[in-house]
């Protein structure tokens, strides 16, 4: 669902983005390192771009699809991530039918990024699901998440709108990584489990290689 105007003005607020900066990207560097040379990664619910640009400085991602549900915040990020030319394809649609909105196959991508979008999606199984379809043998999905510790708070309740059911615990989110065939290498929670931020790897194929 899309994000109301008072959340879609605090993911542009220049805190946030010193958050994201300055801790939660270091987090998962920790966890889960840089990518390798020529990688391919996609953010779902890239909003005006930060995120994807992020991934291409900070995790030295050489290719990078975006996308998002609103196509303002598509068209804002389009104008962010101009100067990295044809590195960057922007998408509007949803996170739960990669195939539909970036025509990807199984194994597309080296990277999925998720800077706090998956708790905002209704059928949030099936995006942590297409995230581990898409991704490679050996590749990694990078999160960061709002549980439902922190929904249920009075003052997320007041000011932003959140999909009222099947609302995830960290572990409830961690368990269903798990069922999509994912293993955890990587995960930190903050504030009384409120927030989540981890990276999770997909097995490689018999014999192979990262």
């Amino acid at each position: 669902m899309l994000m109301n105007r008072a959340e879609t003005a605090l993911i542009n607020s220049a805190p946030r983005r010193w958050l994201q900066r300055l801790y939660e990207v270091p987090t998962l560097l920790r966890f889960g390192g840089r990518l390798l040379p020529g990688s391919r990664a996609v953010e779902i619910g890239c909003g005006s771009g930060y995120g994807s640009q992020l991934v291409l400085q900070r995790f030295g991602a050489a290719q990078v699809d975006a996308i998002d549900l609103d196509p303002a915040m598509i068209e804002r990020a389009r104008v962010r991530l101009a100067p990295y030319g044809d590195r960057v394809h922007l998408a509007t649609g949803s996170a739960t039918d990669l195939r539909e909105v970036l025509n990807a196959n199984d194994g597309s991508y080296d990277a999925v990024f998720d800077f706090g979008i998956i708790h905002h999606i209704p059928d949030w199984r099936a995006a942590v699901a297409e995230a581990a379809r898409v991704l490679t043998p050996g590749g990694r999905f990078y999160f960061e998440e709002v549980t439902a510790h922190a929904l249920h708070r009075p003052t997320y309740r007041r000011l932003f709108d959140h999909p009222a059911d099947d609302r995830f615990a960290a572990e409830d989110f961690l368990d269903e990584l798990g069922q999509q065939g994912l293993i955890i290498i990587g995960s930190v929670t903050r504030i009384q489990g409120d927030y989540l931020l981890g990276v999770a790897a997909k097995p490689l194929a018999a014999g192979g290689g990262r």
